[in-house]
């Protein structure tokens, strides 16, 4: 079998798992609600199809690092990207804290935001995070798997960590799954390596 074959059959057992799972709905809410299937709900607006490879529910492990840590930390992540129809994207990301065996030790960060293609190809991604900072992204697609971003503004609460700016890296790799990375420059601290990630799709 060759390797395109194999990645073919890859995709159709992967699809096989997640074709047919959706986010929660409920039946009497009286507009369209969010998806994160394709297959399912409203169509795809044509405005966000330069993003549609990142439409699902991921969920994979990670590495959090930074000058100012004594080691880097092992995390597990879930990923929504969803649409209801409209030229946007809702973003939600919520990721806990492992030990050196997998275990969960904590919840730990939380984003929530959207997604606004333009029509000059500009990506808007404005994203809000518990931690009580606020970021407006600008980027544009690599190509049709992959999208870069860097941040235009940053706003924070009187409790949040310094932060004054952040670059993402998404991208799809080795047959589907998601894999970003980010560089943040904060603390004092000038832009690094802070995380990465690779995702598997659960939903879509």
């Amino acid at each position: 079998m060759s390797s395109g074959d194999e990645a073919i059959q890859a995709a159709e057992e992967r699809a096989a798992s997640t074709r047919d799972r959706n986010l929660p709905q409920f039946e009497d809410l009286p507009i369209p609600g969010d998806t994160a299937n394709l297959r399912q709900g409203p169509n795809l607006n044509d405005a966000c199809l330069a993003l549609l490879p990142l439409v699902g529910v991921w969920r994979g492990e990670g590495e959090i690092n930074y000058s100012t840590m004594e080691k880097p930390v092992r995390f597990a992540q879930q990923l929504t990207i969803a649409h209801d129809g409209r030229p946007f994207l809702y973003h939600e990301s919520r990721s806990w804290l492992l030990d050196d065996e997998g275990a969960v030790i904590r919840p730990a960060a939380r984003e929530v935001g959207w997604w606004r293609p333009q029509a000059d190809d500009t990506i808007e991604l404005l994203l809000t995070h518990s931690s009580g900072i606020m970021e407006i992204f600008y980027g544009k697609p690599r190509n049709q798997t992959s999208w870069e971003l860097g941040t235009d503004a940053v706003v924070r609460t009187a409790s949040a960590k310094e932060v004054t700016g952040a670059q993402r890296l998404y991208g799809l790799v080795n047959n589907g799954d998601l894999g970003y990375v980010e560089e943040r420059a904060m603390v004092g601290e000038p832009m690094q390596p802070h995380v990465s990630a690779y995702l598997r799709r659960v939903v879509g």
